[in-house]
């Protein structure tokens, strides 16, 4: 089953060092996803063990801006815990991002849902080592990384069987639209398939186009840092108020619903068929058909428009075989389903296609590569094994020469050339030809030539592989003695994939 959409709301240090103003921006968050039930939500913090991650040298140098605000904004892990039971309270999914080795041990010790790396620590090897110790889901932003450090990180967690999903992230505050670098999404899907991907945003909060693309992409973690603005708190330059934050929701929604079904074919409403329908050609009888009669395409017409019930040019498919279950009287009539069976033998062709690779590799053949196949099914594919050949083509130059493979019990009509002479040399197996009316049966190692205008047919009891040196082989050349049951098109072309070839020719 397919996750759900998940959205992070990262509050950082937008708490301000108020357990109150925190729940606050939970509560008021927790207002607005409510009216989202379609999507999972979780609420991050960020720890640092300010004691040690700050040089004792620098504890007291408000000059420098990140120390002032860590140290403003600091939280004891009591008034962490209390925000931690707000999230819980709320239904929100709790996830904590460490700076540090001591937080680590804090955050799986109180239970969080994730572990989150942000994207300064990405390549904080001590810190990963001591992530990876937690066995924890891990979140992971890899902003400003180059490709190894991405591949060696995803390949430090998967190698440790530890569930990683990468954030795709641009570490300007705030990001402007031109420096989002959103084709990236796409990058780490085609990267790593086995694991999530998705999008940590810092565009301006009222900028809802880049939720849609990264959607559109196929993200399914998104990441957004919020606040609640106040008379004395002012949000910065990417962090979003609730409000926003429910614009940004209901663009995410209104994208997932835009881009529909993923992963598999989407299902047709009843409208669009109908629409469609509207459209086509339908089939029309030329004449009157007799009961029991296989349609071929001396039977009927095309033409528009068509009524419902009616064949359509779609049922027309050379593996359908349609035969009248009644008398059809009138000519022009449309030819009804009612009146008709509708048999599909596509699922036939590789069965036939087996017995045909098992003949060829018991023969010890060689077929090229770069052979073109074709099913020579003159009655239909549903009568292939009564009636018809394996054509393998392998060259058709000023000369041509091909594999010829008839199944046991298999004929092969009269017919005749005008244009080309043709020897066969019998490579596996027995072949019966009949020159003119003539029966001679050919085994392992015979050789006959078949002039021009020489009406010839071949069949074989126990399967026979044969090989066809002609010269130039012309379309339309071949002429038939019986074609008013013909079914057309009569051949079908079989790709011979590189595995097939190596079946066949014992590699």
């Amino acid at each position: 089953m397919k996750n759900r959409p998940l959205f992070v709301f990262e509050m950082a240090n937008n708490h301000q060092g108020s357990v109150e103003h925190g729940k606050r921006i939970i509560r008021e968050i927790a207002a607005v996803t409510k009216d989202f039930p379609e999507f999972d939500f979780g609420f991050k913090f960020q720890y640092r063990d300010l004691d040690t991650f700050i040089h004792p040298a620098y504890k007291d140098r408000d000059d420098i801006k990140n120390i002032k605000r860590f140290k403003g904004t600091r939280l004891s892990q009591e008034e962490f815990a209390e925000l931690y039971k707000e999230v819980r309270d709320n239904d929100f999914k709790a996830i904590c991002t460490p700076f540090d080795e001591i937080s680590v041990d804090r955050i799986a010790e109180q239970g969080y849902d994730y572990i989150k790396i942000a994207s300064c620590s990405f390549t904080d090897w001590p810190l990963l080592e001591k992530i990876a110790e937690k066995n924890m889901p891990v979140i992971a932003s890899g902003a400003g990384s180059d490709l190894e450090d991405v591949r060696m990180v995803v390949g430090f967690f998967l190698n440790r069987n530890i569930k990683i999903s990468l954030m795709h992230c641009v570490a300007e505050y705030p990001t402007p639209n031109e420096h989002l670098e959103l084709n990236q999404i796409d990058f780490y899907k085609q990267l790593f398939p086995e694991i999530r991907i998705g999008f940590s945003t810092h565009e301006a909060p009222d900028n809802t186009l880049p939720i849609k693309l990264a959607v559109s992409k196929g993200a399914e973690i998104f990441e957004k840092h919020v606040g609640v603005p106040t008379d004395t708190i002012e949000l910065n330059g990417y962090s979003a108020n609730p409000e926003q934050v429910r614009d940004w929701l209901e663009a995410a929604r209104l994208a997932f619903a835009t881009c529909g079904t993923e992963g598999e074919r989407y299902h047709s409403t009843k409208k669009e068929q109908d629409d469609l329908a509207a459209l086509r050609r339908g089939v029309f009888a030329k004449e009157g058909l007799p009961k029991g009669k296989v349609i071929g395409p001396n039977d009927y017409y095309l033409a528009f428009p068509c009524v419902p019930g009616q064949l359509v040019a779609k049922d027309l498919s050379k593996y359908n075989i349609i035969r009248t279950l009644g008398e059809i009287s009138d000519a022009d009539a449309p030819i009804m389903r009612t009146d008709v069976e509708v048999k599909d033998v596509k699922q036939e062709i590789p069965e036939l296609l087996r017995d045909v690779i098992g003949l060829l590799t018991d023969s010890n053949v060689v077929v090229p590569i770069g052979s073109t196949c074709e099913i020579s099914h003159h009655y239909g594919i549903d009568k292939f094994k009564e009636i018809g050949v394996t054509i393998i083509e392998c060259i058709n130059r000023e000369y041509c020469k091909k594999i010829l493979v008839v199944l046991p019990g298999q004929d092969h009509p009269v017919h005749y050339h005008v244009k080309k002479e043709e020897t066969f040399v019998v490579l596996h197996g027995t072949l019966e030809i009949t020159l003119n009316g003539e029966t001679k049966t050919l085994k392992k190692g015979d050789l006959m030539t078949v002039e021009r205008n020489v009406k010839h047919s071949f069949t074989s009891k126990d399967g026979c592989v044969f090989e066809e040196i002609s010269s130039t082989h012309y379309l339309n050349d071949s002429f038939y003695d019986d074609t008013k049951n013909f079914i057309r098109p009569r051949k079908t072309k079989v790709h011979l994939t590189e595995d097939i070839l190596q079946t066949i020719n014992g590699k």
